[in-house]
């Protein structure tokens, strides 16, 4: 029995020693590609999927009911959370996930993080600051603080200052903050907070950065498009933001024509709340080619969500 486990912890010792060094702290590219494997388009260095900018700045406009509704469809039942509160409730914020996850500190654990990050990168074992270290402009931080408040403070509004250097964006964190005033005042930061607190963060640690994350009940992996506006916050896989973006952008055209016509007496409101006839749909299309500065997504694009649609 004991040559067993004396046996048993060797090769448990072998395996963690063999295991990528980066690992242990930072995702390794092959892990985020193992994850995101569906993701078939541009990637940054670190491996995480690169959503275009153009398809993120169209995002923005799109409603969370529509993202939603498009990801239920496609049997992603479980990328939406709300309950949250907001440095500035009445701004959206869209942008791309890096994600990092936290856990109640234990001491050895501890120990064996921070002499890893510092072998990394050179970081002390401040580790609430090891992934803004790692932002790119356009990412938003999601943070797994398993919903501590007290204690639970990710950061005050010297972090949240070096967030938005690194980003030019925001954050979403499953846990709180401190000086929310102080965040406030800084030009251009946005970002979800469970509850704001004074304390000072203590007895957390940051074990992973790009790994997936829970916030709620919604799975975050890295690259992920986030949209988070008043109401909550969705997750989209980067593999699905052309069909989602697309498919929103095309329901919100064929609400601009409906109404429309009905103020222009083309139509009437028994032809466009309900299933469209031919006559309608025809009209309809007729309108898209004749106004392509009003279609917010390319021909293809338009044809390819037509067909998704049966239109």
């Amino acid at each position: 029995m004991i040559r067993r486990l004396i046996a048993s912890g060797l090769l448990a010792a072998s395996v963690l020693a063999s295991a990528p060094a980066a690992s242990q702290v930072l995702m390794t590219k092959e892990q985020i590609l193992f994850y995101t494997s569906e993701w078939k388009g541009e990637r940054f260095p670190d491996g995480r999927p690169k959503v275009s900018d153009d398809l993120i700045r169209r995002a923005l406009p799109m409603s969370l009911e529509e993202a939603w509704g498009t990801l239920r469809s496609l049997g992603y039942n479980n990328q939406f959370e709300s309950h949250w509160q907001a440095i500035h409730p009445d701004r959206p914020m869209v942008g791309r996930a890096l994600t990092a996850q936290y856990m109640p500190n234990r001491p050895d654990m501890k120990a064996a993080l921070s002499a890893r990050a510092n072998q990394l990168r050179g970081w002390d074992d401040k580790s609430n600051i090891w992934p803004i270290q790692e932002l790119q402009n356009g990412d938003i931080y999601v943070a797994d603080g398993y919903g501590k408040i007290v204690d639970g403070t990710l950061i005050g509004d010297v972090l949240g200052t070096s967030i938005y250097a690194k980003s030019k964006n925001g954050f979403v964190f499953d846990g709180s903050v401190r000086d929310v005033q102080g965040l406030s005042a800084i030009e251009g930061l946005n970002g979800l907070f469970r509850e704001a607190d004074p304390s000072a963060i203590k007895e957390m640690q940051m074990v992973r950065i790009n790994g997936p994350v829970r916030i709620g009940r919604a799975t975050v992996l890295p690259g992920d498009i986030v949209l988070a506006k008043y109401g909550g916050v969705v997750f989209i896989p980067a593999h699905l933001a052309q069909i989602v973006i697309t498919q929103a952008e095309f329901i919100q055209l064929r609400e601009v024509w409906g109404k429309e016509s009905i103020r222009t007496g083309e139509f009437g409101p028994a032809d466009i709340d309900t299933a469209w006839s031919p006559k309608v749909k025809a009209a309809f299309l007729k309108w898209v080619n004749d106004n392509p500065s009003r279609v917010p997504m390319s021909k293809a694009e338009f044809e390819d969500v037509r067909k998704r649609n049966n239109f």
